[in-house]
């Protein structure tokens, strides 16, 4: 349980690498969409390993809820774009 854990934290840090070190606005909102997912699968598994289902609650809506506020903030940033000459 805690090795699974260990190397879900390990996946979590390559996303936060990518996004302190690229300047590209749409790598760091990709890599963010990256945390968000798999930080909730690391608190759908924790509900599970606990038998929580409050917390499971929680990781499903910031699953399916979570990238779609992100999503939204993308398609601004393009229509701002696209208005600038």
């Amino acid at each position: 349980m805690n090795l699974a854990l260990i190397a879900m934290i390990l996946a979590l840090l390559i996303p936060i690498y990518e996004a302190c070190q690229d300047d590209n606005i749409w790598q760091k909102m990709l890599a963010f969409a990256s945390i968000a997912t798999k930080t909730s699968i690391m608190i759908l598994v924790v509900s599970v390993l606990r038998d929580d289902w409050m917390i499971g609650v929680v990781g499903v809506i910031i699953l399916s809820v979570g990238n779609a506020g992100l999503m939204l903030l993308a398609n601004i940033l393009k229509r701002m774009s696209e208005l600038r000459p």
